[in-house]
């Protein structure tokens, strides 16, 4: 007879369990909104993934075969899409939000992580028995952290698929990423019908979460994390560099702002961090609203918007070198940002959907 934890039959439950449809899900939770081609897609809890064609003013429900919480969605084209979330549930669209399928869960995403360290530690292994003799200590500790890491990861799968996948980035149908709590970061090649395990060429030895993952002008991939990670990729996501970050605390957000090789990452308290130079330096954009930023968005007048917890919603029309400071009246959190018609945005969080002007006030 096997037996199971009360935590990991729920997992087990809500991955296996199709997300009910309801009239609901543009007042519920939503954690990422983006656009597919004119179509906008986004993603919330209970596995809720809804759609709109006209610009928000009304939502279909897609067809998803998970219940669990999702917390990003990317598109890689009009209508290939992949959204990410608990559990480590990677999903995909081939028609543009309409219909979900499963293509990895956190067992599958735990089975490569320990693989990958599997590898890691047979070459630490080579390497030790090839060192001079005052090298070897220093090897033999860091084979130690690779078994020790190993272990965490072997025990984290016997409890389930419990860490999630927080950001996901697609440069067509075949090529992207997906990053996650503790380190996670899986690449696939082939549209996620495979993937492999990327931690080792990401500078992150204490595995801290990372958080975003974007594209900024210029063709350069950013990830932002925990502890003020920033890592830079100029090839497509092949090598990473880790930037110097002028803040220590959580980053949960990044974004370009239209010109080349300008990066805005933001996080914790509302810290924003500036970068004309692919991150090799950072300055400190001035905010006193304080409240955590999660999303931010460029129009195409080059406005950046950028919102968070409280109702936040912060505006620039000078490239980041300032912001004014709105609060929407219901301070209901804010987790991402769609620029629409006009001026309009299209925000989603706490309270669903809204449609409002550039300082975040109901239209609708």
């Amino acid at each position: 007879m096997a037996w199971f934890t009360p935590a990991a039959f729920a997992l087990a439950d809500i991955i296996e369990t199709p997300a009910r449809q309801t009239d609901l899900a543009p007042t519920n939770l939503l954690n990422d909104a983006v656009r597919a081609g004119d179509r906008i897609v986004a993603v919330g809890e209970r596995g809720h993934i809804i759609y709109s064609d006209d610009g928000g003013q009304t939502w279909a429900q897609g067809n998803v075969p998970v219940a669990v919480t999702l917390t990003a969605v990317d598109f890689g084209s009009e209508t290939h899409g992949w959204a990410v979330g608990h559990s480590g549930v990677v999903l995909h669209t081939e028609d543009a939000g309409e219909n979900w399928s499963l293509q990895l869960t956190g067992i599958g995403a735990s089975e490569l992580a320990i693989a990958s360290k599997e590898d890691q530690i047979a070459a630490m292994e080579e390497r030790i028995e090839e060192a001079p003799e005052s090298e070897v200590g220093d090897l033999e500790w860091a084979l130690d952290d690779l078994f020790f890491a190993m272990e965490n990861m072997q025990s984290d799968l016997d409890i389930g698929p419990v860490n999630p996948l927080l950001g996901v980035w697609f440069e067509n149908d075949q090529h992207g990423f997906v990053v996650g709590a503790y380190g996670m970061i899986l690449r696939t090649q082939d549209g996620g019908d495979t993937w492999k395990d990327w931690a080792p060429q990401i500078d992150n030895g204490q595995n801290f979460h990372l958080n975003g993952i974007a594209r900024i002008a210029g063709g350069a991939l950013v990830i932002v994390g925990e502890a003020g990670q920033i890592h830079v990729s100029v090839d497509g996501g092949s090598t990473w560099e880790r930037r110097e970050s002028p803040y220590p605390g959580s980053l949960f957000g990044v974004i370009g702002t239209g010109q080349v090789n300008e990066i805005l990452a933001f996080g914790l308290r509302g810290n924003m961090l500036f970068s004309s130079d692919l991150g090799k330096s950072w300055r400190m954009v001035p905010n006193s609203a304080g409240a955590t930023l999660n999303d931010g968005a460029v129009a195409d007048d080059g406005r950046i918007t950028l919102v968070g917890n409280g109702g936040t919603v912060l505006m620039s029309g000078n490239g980041a070198d300032s912001f004014r400071e709105h609060f929407r009246g219901d301070r209901a959190g804010i987790m991402s940002v769609v620029p629409v018609s006009g001026t309009n945005l299209l925000i989603v969080g706490e309270s669903g959907v809204k449609i409002t002007d550039a300082r975040g006030k109901n239209l609708q």
